[in-house]
């Protein structure tokens, strides 16, 4: 399905967000230093939105953030701007920096119940205002798939990112180059779309809800959750020291391959204690493509026993705020455990029920 032949109704309104990030700034003639521009005159910069087929309408957080910083608390306001316009826009652009860009992707798809409509994120490896910027495509394409609709629907009702040749789902997608315009790739679930001389949407991949439900806008999100990528020589004392924070409730364990990780009986005893105080952990794999398989190694059925949950072929990024999600709605962790080995909005492939 292409995006463009969709323009036999009304026109579509976009919302467009700008957060913050690259894709904002303008080079500073003086001084040559990157500053971000007042979207009031956005199209002074992309004139050719004078062409757009669809009405739009900018709006920018003051300050803008850099996206290394961007928290709970900031998802929380683009939830809100998303909730506060929903009934107003078709759809909606978020404008991002790359940095953090795969978390904030996944956040939303969580704290925005019921979402009908496209949120679609997006940003540029090089400033809008420079002569080689990727900036222009990735925003007038990105505005091209928030309004696409047949029978005034929307063809992609879900948290996206779109950058350079695809468009990803939000909560499926990492960052992988900092160097390169396609910055972002989604290894475990395919591409909704393919972007080149059109935009080829396939519509099978696309999450739809199974009815039309108002919107839910989530808020709380606790920050207490972390990461622990496991190393080879991790010592008892470093563990412990980790699963000892004060107030931590969750951990997305990276761990090698289909799940596995060392097998002494001191690091399965650490983890056990922590499962019963209550510490959610689940189980991620290091590598960028593939999925957690528990069941296939001692080591694997030694985690299992210790209370630890397969998060199957889950992002870290996603991992990371879906539990923060969870906690926050206020689940105690027998429920949050129970979610999480849950597909709630299309962020994981159950494979293999056994391990439930």
């Amino acid at each position: 399905m292409s995006a463009e032949n969709t323009s036999n109704q009304e026109k579509s309104s976009i919302l467009i967000i700008y957060t913050g990030g690259t894709i904002g700034m303008v080079e500073d003639p003086k001084t040559g230093s990157l500053e971000p521009f007042d979207f009031e005159h956005l199209v002074d910069h992309v004139p050719e939105l004078k062409e757009a087929k669809h009405l739009y309408t900018s709006i920018q957080f003051n300050p803008p953030l850099d996206s290394s910083q961007i928290g709970p608390q900031d998802w929380a306001k683009m939830a809100k701007t998303v909730a506060d316009n929903y009934d107003t826009y078709d759809g909606f652009v978020i404008l991002h920096g790359t940095d953090t860009m795969a978390y904030t992707a996944s956040a939303l798809s969580f704290m925005l119940e019921n979402l009908n409509k496209p949120v679609i994120i997006t940003g540029s490896q090089l400033p809008i205002g420079r002569f080689r910027t990727d900036g222009k495509e990735n925003l007038i394409t990105a505005i091209e798939i928030a309004a696409s609709k047949r029978n005034n629907i929307a063809i992609v009702p879900e948290v996206c990112i779109c950058f350079q040749n695809y468009l990803l789902r939000g909560n499926r997608s990492k960052k992988i180059n900092a160097d390169y315009f396609q910055a972002f790739d989604s290894f475990n679930y395919p591409p909704l779309a393919h972007i080149g001389v059109e935009i080829d949407i396939n519509e099978e991949l696309v999450y739809k809800q199974a009815s039309v439900k108002p919107l839910i806008p989530h808020y709380n999100m606790d920050p207490n959750v972390i990461a622990l990528r496991l190393l080879p020589g991790i010592t008892p004392d470093t563990l412990k020291g980790i699963l000892s924070i004060p107030n931590l409730k969750g951990i997305a364990m990276e761990t090698f391959g289909v799940g596995n990780a060392p097998s002494f009986p001191w690091f399965i005893d650490l983890l056990k204690e922590a499962t019963d105080r209550g510490i959610v952990i689940v189980n991620v794999t290091q590598c960028m493509e593939g999925s957690v398989a528990m069941n296939i190694y001692d080591t694997g059925n030694a985690m299992l026993e210790a209370g630890i949950i397969s998060g199957y072929d889950i992002t870290t990024e996603s991992a990371i705020t879906k539990m923060m999600y969870l906690f926050g709605e206020g689940y105690e962790p027998d429920k949050v455990r129970e979610y999480m080995k849950c597909d709630l909005i299309g962020e994981m492939t159950i494979h293999d029920t056994k391990e439930n």
